[in-house]
C-alpha cells in the first residue's frame, strides 16, 4: 500500500497544453483524472497532462484502500491562440493511393512507438532546451481560411540554423528512430519519458542514436535539418501524454 499525503500534492502547468506532476493519496490503490487512470509509480507518484482544448476544470481521483475516495478539483486556464485569419479559401488537397498507402504505414509506427511503455524517469526532470535558436512557431497557432480552421500547430518550431546539434530535454528510451525519411516529418525521432509522456523531433538532417537506445538529459541526439515537408531547416520539436498534445515552452525554463 501507498504511504503518503492525505490527499493529493502537485505542481505544473495547468493550462491548457500544460501538465501536472505529484503524488497520491497514501493508501491509493488506484488514481485517475477525469475518470481515466493514471499510472503511479512504487512510490504513489503520478504525470499528468492537458490538452491544447482541455475544458476549464479537471477532477483527480483516488481511490483508498479502506474504500473511500478523494478528489481534487483542478481549474485549467484557458489561453488565447495565436489565430491568423486568411481571406481566401483553402488549397484543395489532393494525394495519391501510393502517398496514402506510405502514410498509413507510417502513422501506423508512430503510434506503435507513442504506445510503448518504456521504464524511463525522465518524466520526473525538469526539461532543458534541446537546442538554442529563434523560435519560427509555437504550439497552438492556427490558420482560418474563409472560417475553414486548419490543423493547429502542434509543436515548437526552433531555427539555429542547419547542422546545428540537438540534445535531449530529459532522460529517456529511443521509440522511433526513421532510418529513412516519412513523407512529412522527415528523419523521425521519438523519445519515451515514461509514463506516457514522449518528445518527437522532426525535419532532422542526422540522428545520433538509434532504436532501444536510453538517453540522458543533454546527450546529442541529432541535428537540425529541413527533411520532410519544411519550409526551411528547423528543430520542430511536439510533446504528447497519451493522446494530449502539450506545449513544450511549459516545460522549459526561460531563456
Amino acid at each position: 500500500m501507498i504511504s503518503g499525503p492525505a490527499t493529493f500534492v502537485f505542481d505544473g502547468q495547468l493550462t491548457q497544453g500544460g501538465w501536472i506532476r505529484g503524488q497520491a493519496p497514501g493508501g491509493t490503490r488506484s488514481a485517475a483524472l477525469n475518470g481515466e487512470p493514471l499510472a503511479l509509480d512504487a512510490q504513489g507518484r503520478f504525470f499528468a497532462a492537458f490538452d491544447r482544448d482541455a475544458a476549464s476544470s479537471a477532477v483527480l481521483s483516488a481511490r483508498l484502500a479502506d474504500g473511500r475516495e478523494v478528489t481534487s478539483p483542478l481549474a485549467i486556464t484557458p489561453r488565447e491562440w495565436e489565430i491568423e485569419r486568411v481571406n481566401v479559401a483553402r488549397a484543395p488537397g489532393g494525394v495519391t493511393e501510393a502517398f496514402l498507402a506510405r502514410r498509413r504505414l507510417e502513422l501506423a509506427r508512430i503510434g506503435a512507438a507513442r504506445d510503448r511503455n518504456s521504464p524511463s524517469d525522465g518524466w520526473r526532470q525538469s526539461f532543458i532546451w534541446p537546442v538554442q535558436g529563434r523560435i519560427s512557431g509555437r504550439f497552438g497557432s492556427q490558420r482560418i481560411y474563409r472560417g475553414e480552421p486548419a490543423a493547429y500547430h502542434s509543436g515548437l518550431d526552433i531555427a539555429p540554423g542547419a547542422g546545428a546539434a540537438y540534445v535531449a530535454p530529459a532522460d529517456g528510451v529511443v521509440v522511433l528512430a526513421a532510418q529513412s525519411p516519412f513523407s512529412l516529418e522527415g528523419n523521425l525521432l521519438i523519445i519515451d519519458h515514461g509514463m506516457g509522456l514522449n518528445s518527437a523531433f522532426l525535419h532532422s538532417q542526422s540522428l545520433a542514436v538509434s532504436e532501444g537506445q536510453s538517453v540522458k538529459q543533454g546527450q546529442l541526439l541529432g541535428t537540425v535539418g529541413a527533411t520532410g515537408r519544411a519550409t526551411g531547416p528547423h528543430l520542430h520539436w511536439s510533446i504528447k501524454w497519451r493522446d494530449a498534445r502539450l506545449d513544450p515552452l511549459l516545460f522549459l525554463p526561460p531563456r
